[in-house]
Parts: C-alpha cells; sequence; structure tokens
C-alpha cells in the first residue's frame, strides 16, 4: 500500500449476500477489495464480484453526466439543470392532457441494491398516481409474494430458512452457490451449506441440472423442469396421507387443514411420478426424512417462481413448513426483523397476540390490453409493451425506467425496443450506462459509481438469515459534475410533480412528516434527527422507529456493524390476515389447482429450456466489467451429449435455439451436468443492438434468451413471465 493509500468499509451492492468490504482507496480511485473480517454479518467472505468492485466502480464506460435528446435526434451530453427543466416541460404536460395513465414506471432489480433505490420510487409513484407499474418482480420472485400475501395477509412477510441451526434443508428451483441467495441475505452460502453438513445436516436438491449446490448434496432429484409444484403436492400428501403431518405450536393458527388434505388427494407420489420423472418411492423417501429431521426447511426459489405454476410451488413451500411443523421455529423457517421494519415494539418477539388485519387482495384493477390483473400493485412487465404500442385511451405515452434494462430482461424484446422506439412521447432513464433500454431514452440520468454513495440495506435485511444492522457512508467524495443518486431521484419527483425548482429536502422532508404521522409519533422528533443529509435524517428516523429504537448515531459508532441476534419465531407479529390466522387454502388457491390438477396428464415436450445463473454476474448488471468475463461466465447453450448427439451438434457448434418469440443462436456446450431432454441457457445476455456504450459487453454480447419467449405465458396468479421450462427446438446453425 502507497503512502497515500487507505481503506474504506462498504456493504458490497451487487448481489443479496450484502457482505462487508474493505476498500483499498488512493486518491479517490478504489484500487482493491477484500472481505471485512470484522463485518458482523459476512466475517470476511467475498465473491468475485466484490472483488471486482474497484474495476466496476471505475468503469470508463459509465455515463458521467446527463444525457438529453438533440432536434437532430441523437444524445448529447446535458447540464443537470438542462436535463431535469425537460423533464419538467414534458411529464406533467402529459399528464395533465391524458390522464396519470398516460405514464408508466418501470423498476429493476438494482434498485433494491441501492439506499435512492429504495427510499425514493414510492413517492415517485405517489406523485405520477398511476397504476402502469411495472418492475422485476414479474420476472423473478412475485409468486412468493403473493403466496405469503394469501397465506400470512402480508405480501412481505416472506420467511427465510434458518441456515446456521437447520438440521434438514430442501432446496427446490434454488442454485446459492452460484447466486449467493436470493430472498434469503446470506454471506457466504457455501459456507453455510458445508457447516450444515459437518454438524450432520442433510441438504436435498431438486433442479434439473447437477449445480455446484447440487454436487453438495446428499440427494439430488433431477426434476423435469416446470413440476416443481407437483412434486411439492406429492410430498405434501404424503404427510398428510402418512399421518406424518404435524403443525405442533402452529396448529391454534391455522385455518384451512382438512381442507387443504382433500384439495391435495390426488397429488398421491405415484401420479405425479410421470409427470414430474422421479420415481413415487423417491418423492416417499423426501417426505418422510422431512418429517423425520428434528428440524428442517424447505426452500424455493427463481427455478421454481418463473415457471407455469410458481405460485402454487410457492405456497406449497410454506405449506411444507407449516405441515412438518417447522415455520416460525428455531432450525425452520422463520420471520426476520430487521431494524427498520414496521413493527411493534416487543420485550419480546412474537408476543404480540395473532389479531384479524386488511388481509391480500389480488385484482384490484387489471392492464388495459390484456387485463391481466395486477398483484401488489405491479402489472407484468410482459404486458409493457402491448401496454405502449395498441392504440386507446390510457395508452402510455411518457415511461420512466429506473435501473431497469427490460429489453433483455423482458420477453420479446424486439416488440418492446419497437415500442420505445416508436410509440412513446417521452422517456427517462435513470441508468449509469447507455444500455439497450436506455438508449431509447429523451434523458439519461446517471448516478454515480457506488464508492461515492453511502448503503443501508432496506429490502435485504428483511431477508437476512441473522438479525443484524450495517450503514457505511460513501467512502470517497462525490466527483465533480456528478450528482448524488438520493438528490437525482429527489429532483426527478420535483420535476414530474409540478414542484420543479423547489429544494431536493423538500421531498426528504415531506417523507419524514408522513412518516411521523402513519406511526402516530410526535412531529417534533423531526427536530432532532441527525444525519447529513436528508436520506440520513429518513434512515435515522426509521431506525428510531423501528422495533430496536436504534439510531443513526449507534450505526455510526458501529462501522462493523450491530449484531441483533438470531431469527426467533415471531408469526403473531406478521399475521394479517383477515381471519388472523394462516389461511392455507386461500380462494385464489383453490382455484388454480385445477390448472396443476390437468398438469398431471401432460405430456412433456421433447425438449425445453431453463436459465442459469452465473457467480460473477447478476443478471445484465456487470458483463462491462472484464475481470468478471470469460471463464464460466459465458453465454452457451448447455446440452446433454445424448441430445447433442442425436441433434448432430458437437461441442462449440453455432446451436440454433427457436420458441414461440423468434429464434437466436449460441454456442453448444456439451455436458451431463443438465439432464437429457433439457437445454440451459443463462438470462441478461444479448448485447449486441446499436447505440449502446457498453465496450466490453458489446465485445462479448452473447445470445439474448427472453426473446425466445413472446410474452404471452405467465403465471396468472402472479402475472409472473414463465421463463423455465419452455419448450424449444434445438438446430445445428447453417
Amino acid at each position: 500500500m502507497s503512502h497515500d493509500s487507505r481503506t474504506a468499509l462498504r456493504i458490497c451492492p451487487l448481489c443479496e449476500a450484502t457482505c462487508g468490504l474493505t476498500l483499498t482507496i488512493e486518491g479517490t480511485t478504489v484500487t482493491g477489495a477484500r472481505g471485512d473480517r470484522d463485518d458482523i454479518f459476512s466475517r470476511g467472505f467475498i465473491c468475485p464480484k466484490g472483488a471486482s468492485f474497484g474495476g466496476l466502480d471505475a468503469d470508463p464506460d459509465r455515463l458521467r453526466v446527463p444525457l438529453v435528446r438533440g432536434d437532430d435526434g441523437e444524445l448529447r451530453e446535458a447540464a443537470w439543470g438542462e436535463a431535469f427543466d425537460r423533464i419538467a416541460a414534458r411529464i406533467p404536460d402529459l399528464v395533465k392532457t391524458h390522464g396519470p395513465q398516460a405514464v408508466g414506471v418501470v423498476l429493476g432489480n438494482p434498485n433494491v441494491h441501492t439506499m435512492a433505490g429504495s427510499l425514493y420510487p414510492p413517492l415517485l409513484l405517489g406523485a405520477l398516481r398511476t397504476r402502469n407499474v411495472f418492475t422485476a418482480s414479474t420476472l423473478d420472485q412475485m409468486p412468493k409474494h403473493v403466496s405469503s400475501g394469501l397465506l400470512f395477509g402480508d405480501a412481505h412477510a416472506i420467511p427465510v430458512p434458518d441456515l446456521d441451526r437447520t438440521d434438514h434443508l430442501l432446496l427446490i428451483g434454488a442454485n446459492p452457490l452460484e447466486s449467493n441467495g436470493s430472498l434469503c441475505t446470506a454471506p457466504d452460502f457455501p459456507g453455510r451449506l458445508k457447516a450444515l453438513r459437518r454438524r450432520g445436516g442433510t441438504l436435498t436438491v431438486i433442479d434439473p441440472r447437477r449445480t455446484r449446490t447440487a454436487r453438495l448434496a446428499d440427494r439430488h432429484v433431477a426434476i423435469r423442469p416446470g413440476a416443481d409444484a407437483l412434486l411439492l403436492a406429492a410430498l405434501a400428501h404424503t404427510l398428510i396421507d402418512e399421518k406424518l403431518a404435524d403443525p405442533g405450536p402452529l396448529a391454534e393458527h391455522l385455518e384451512g387443514l382438512d381442507e387443504l388434505a382433500a384439495a391435495l388427494a390426488d397429488f398421491t407420489p405415484e401420479a405425479v411420478a410421470v409427470a414430474c420423472d422421479v420415481d413415487a418411492d423417491t418423492i416417499t423417501a423426501i417426505a418422510r426424512e422431512l418429517a423425520a429431521a428434528p428440524t428442517a426447511a424447505v426452500y424455493g426459489r427463481i427455478g421454481s417462481c418463473t415457471v407455469e405454476h410458481g405460485t402454487l410451488a410457492s405456497w406449497l413451500v410454506d405449506v411444507l413448513n407449516i405441515l412438518t411443523g417447522n415455520l416460525d421455529r428455531p432450525g425452520g423457517a422463520l420471520f426476520p426483523l430487521s431494524a427498520t421494519a414496521r413493527a411493534p415494539r416487543a420485550a419480546e418477539p412474537g408476543t404480540r397476540k395473532a389479531a384479524p388485519g386488511k388481509g391480500f387482495a389480488l385484482g384490484r384493477w387489471s392492464s388495459r390490453v390484456s387485463g391481466h390483473p395486477e398483484a401488489k400493485g405491479e402489472l407484468p412487465i410482459a404486458a409493457l409493451a402491448e401496454e405502449i404500442d395498441t392504440p386507446g385511451e390510457d395508452r402510455i405515452r411518457a415511461l420512466v425506467v429506473i435501473a431497469a434494462n427490460p429489453v433483455l430482461s423482458a420477453p420479446d424484446g424486439d416488440r418492446l425496443d419497437a415500442a420505445l422506439a416508436d410509440g412513446l412521447d417521452f422517456m427517462v432513464s435513470v441508468d449509469p450506462y447507455l444500455n439497450e433500454t436506455s438508449r431509447r431514452a429523451d434523458v439519461v440520468l446517471p448516478p454515480p459509481p457506488p464508492s461515492q454513495s453511502a448503503h443501508f440495506d432496506f429490502a435485504f435485511n428483511s431477508f437476512a438469515v441473522h438479525n443484524q444492522v450495517r450503514y457505511t457512508r460513501a467512502a470517497v467524495p462525490l466527483e465533480d459534475g456528478r450528482m448524488d443518486e438520493n438528490e437525482i431521484h429527489a429532483r426527478l419527483i420535483l420535476a414530474v410533480s409540478g414542484m420543479h425548482g423547489a429544494p431536493p429536502s423538500a421531498v426528504d422532508d415531506l417523507a419524514v412528516d408522513t412518516a411521523l404521522t402513519r406511526a402516530g409519533a410526535p412531529k417534533e422528533l423531526a427536530a432532532g434527527l441527525t444525519g447529513e443529509s436528508g436520506p440520513e435524517r429518513r434512515l435515522d428516523l426509521m431506525l428510531r422507529l423501528g422495533p430496536y429504537g436504534l439510531t443513526l448515531e449507534q450505526l455510526l459508532a458501529h462501522p462493523h456493524g450491530i449484531d441483533l441476534g438470531p431469527l426467533k419465531p415471531r408469526l403473531t407479529e406478521v399475521l394479517r390476515t383477515r381471519s388472523g390466522r394462516v389461511e392455507l387454502l386461500p380462494e385464489p388457491i383453490a382455484a388454480d389447482l385445477p390448472r396443476l390438477r390437468r398438469a398431471l396428464g401432460d405430456r412433456p415436450a421433447p425438449l425445453v429450456l431453463v436459465g442459469r445463473r452465473h457467480l460473477r454476474s447478476n443478471n445484465s448488471w456487470m458483463h462491462n466489467v472484464g475481470s468478471l468475463t470469460g471463464g464460466s461466465n459465458v453465454c452457451t447453450l448447455q446440452i446433454h451429449p445424448d441430445d447433442a448427439a442425436r441433434l448432430g451438434l458437437a461441442d462449440g457448434d453455432t446451436a440454433r435455439i427457436e420458441s414461440s418469440g423468434g429464434g437466436i443462436e449460441a454456442p453448444a456446450e456439451i455436458t451431463d451436468t443438465v439432464r437429457s431432454g433439457v437445454v440451459s441457457l443463462p438470462h441478461g445476455w444479448g448485447h449486441s443492438r446499436p447505440g449502446t456504450r457498453m465496450s466490453v459487453a458489446a465485445a462479448h454480447p452473447g445470445a439474448n434468451v427472453n426473446q425466445l419467449l413472446d410474452g404471452t405465458l405467465l403465471d396468472p396468479l402472479s402475472g409472473t413471465a414463465v421463463l423455465n421450462a419452455i419448450p424449444v427446438s434445438v438446430t445445428p446453425a447453417h
């Protein structure tokens, strides 16, 4: 380390593991990153993404000033004032002329990885008053939100596996050794799984691919893709039929146990075996192992969410945890309690008695064109293109896109790309890159690199496997000419709401006042808040109102974090159903079960496609970081040797893949890690469109797997696009 080097702490914002980093900084440049050994949660763990923090932070392709589209149709650099002037001149006028539904908002996955992306979008939506809201959730975890809402009355009440204490972990559709975990925030997921094995526990992995996670397992079941809900239903049926179900103390909080048994009667191991391609004896054995384990947790993720029965699969994951008595108990699946949660402050979690709540409703409104019902206030992002390019009243004419790249991440990017180019009157992107989507914007507002931003994990602390809280301020000062990401969001809200020119602090002051009113707290509390900025004052307030009664000053005094203890039972605190009980068989679930029952007679397509995760990537985010390219982080079509031989493909040949949305080409990678009848392509690639400014990604473009989809196939309860178990044809490219 040179004489002018220093170190700074930073929570890694590049995946859900939220590891603590120690950055090495020379001047204002991050020259290295290592794991923070004193971090109370990650204990020094780091993955390749975190180690490449400096490369991502200093990427020369990151935009540094706004871009504004000129009269010649080309984007040019502009001053911040001009950019916000343009927004203020266009969006309020469009709303006045056509109504609030003329504006759509798209929120991408990176929003939950920044303070600004968590704090300000709700205020933006409130200012715009639009129901045309689309997020990455309907490409990912929305089925879990919906199933949790129906079971517990709160779409955000998602139980997570108690990884550090469980005796038996069953993973379905999850590959945490590559993803680092999802809806289960757990630094060093590999180490935690190895610790489970060392203490004599059992790991079962259900996945059509022999992933790195599957190779750790005691039992790997190579299920037929898309059959997750059928297999889970058979496990639940077996527990009930063999009288192995024992909810224990949960029983007093359950409603519909007898009805559940009747609803699952047809899903015997023998009945589902053919559709799952898993023999009945294996299914029965897994169920018995779950029931016999001292503690157990079932955990499902994106592979079981982004399928035709994603909500049913997500529901059945928790049904299994309930039937085995493992929901809301140590070693099972528990509800985390974050330091900023809106939870009653009690002497001990779980002491609040369950009581009726408002419940959770689906379909309060529907999309204009296809009538897709909303879920959690969102419409399917697969419907975005038709909401722009289909004429009629309330057509989307303006779009605000924040940290999203739906041209790559949503189905049928070609149609969406054309809709963005020809169907909009105005578009704003908040994005550090000129990517496949932001290149269509009229104004691009680039946030600074992560080293120049403070960090607090509002979302992921709610999914953490251990209660803790950490905060890091910006590691280096804001570069001249840049604007803080929080200020960008605040000024955007002012520009669209007719308050252009007001100070950004007005947005934070309004948020503080609203939070105090909702909490029934005295307004005088605002005067005592500390912090160097509006966002810090808001964080201080949320901590003070939270269940632990912490303050920002306490966080700053503990730079490696504060340990808030292991997860504890608190089901009665989270229940918000109208009955005040866990509703095991809610009406929307019961109404969808006949569709699953019909799937018992389905016969598989000869070849289906599934996705896969890369440890050195996160969707389409990091393909412009040179140190993260190559190796296993490549866009290849994995195919079993038997299928390759049948189709006349050799390793490295270019394969042509076709489905309902079109065709793409990718190099064939012949491997027996994928079962026969299945091919696999990773998500987030396809960096080949003109007009972007991502040189590394453009040099290694890969193929956009989502272009194979036409966007019509959705999980009906959640509106989530079906991205896995897609029938495809594969031939050698000519």
